[in-house]
């Protein structure tokens, strides 16, 4: 039988980030007590509910779950809000009349401020708001507990969500609700486009006959270099030895649309270099004769 004394948490929005979390704090002791999705029914409600051994309950709910064998009830002290950010506000305005006085409300956000708990902050002063976004890609529940121990995380909120965060073995840091898209917008693009990116070199890789696993060992590296020297430092290649003709040649050879992501990318080589590389700066004008794959 679980403590009493266990500090309880709910769940809703039983997807990868939000079933990480609450499957690291459970591990860190902390009991989830509910677990709500679309519906209590929902497949991936059912899953997370197992996973975390709590019921799987409507989020009307989460706020006070019964208990059986004379426990009594209850309250929840934290409530993690981990649905897609468009229905973050409609979950937050249904937890006005569920949550105890006390209660922490968090989402999970990137992008989102915590304007998106506004309805909930406004109806409910008794009950405070936060958000907490782990700066960490989370591909499954199992790699992301591993992962989430050392990374760092956007927080916002009462002190309560940094204690949170630190509890998590995490490295919080604040964002201001200004800067919060352009801080979502980095993260997509260290994370994302680089598997974009990583998935154009293997493809270009193959079509030469080379294993794309061969790759991998640059691409560790070019962080590791990163990591150590910084971005500046770290850039190598044609575009920062000012090799013009190698770039030309790079184009030529490549189909129009992979065209168009290369000088994307190699004017962005240009701009970390700080050079005004005239000739360089032609090559990689959008060029109609290049995008209709004309040499």
């Amino acid at each position: 039988m679980h403590s009493p004394t266990q500090r309880a948490f709910a769940l809703v929005g039983p997807g990868r980030a939000g079933t990480t979390i609450a499957t690291a704090l459970v591990a860190r002791g902390l009991r989830c007590v509910a677990v709500a999705g679309r519906s209590p029914e929902a497949p991936s409600t059912v899953a997370a509910a197992a996973r975390l051994g709590a019921p799987a309950v409507a989020v009307a709910e989460v706020g006070h779950v019964g208990g059986n064998g004379g426990d009594g009830g209850i309250d929840t002290e934290l409530v993690i809000i981990a649905t897609p950010d468009a229905e973050i506000a409609g979950t937050a305005a249904a937890l006005v009349p569920a949550v105890a006085p006390g209660t922490l409300v968090i989402h999970l956000s990137g992008a989102c401020t915590l304007a998106e708990l506004d309805k909930l902050a406004a109806a409910r002063p008794d009950v405070l708001v936060g958000s907490l976004h782990p700066l960490q890609s989370l591909p499954s529940v199992e790699l992301g507990v591993e992962r989430l121990p050392g990374s760092w995380c956007a927080v916002d909120g009462p002190a309560g969500v940094e204690r949170l965060a630190v509890s998590l073995g995490m490295r919080p840091f604040r964002v201001t609700d200004d800067q919060r898209v352009a801080y979502h917008a980095a993260a997509t693009i260290a994370s994302n486009h680089l598997v974009a990116l990583l998935g154009q070199a293997s493809r270009i890789a193959a079509e030469a006959g080379v294993p794309p696993e061969a790759l991998l060992p640059l691409v560790r590296a070019t962080l590791d270099n990163v990591e150590t020297l910084g971005p500046e430092a770290a850039l190598t290649g044609p575009v920062a030895r000012g090799d013009a003709d190698t770039v030309a040649r790079h184009l030529d050879m490549l189909p129009a649309d992979d065209q168009r992501a290369y000088r994307a990318l190699a004017a962005e080589a240009l701009r970390l270099t700080g050079r005004d590389d005239a000739a360089l700066a032609v090559i990689l004008h959008d060029n109609p004769a290049h995008d209709d794959g004309v040499s």
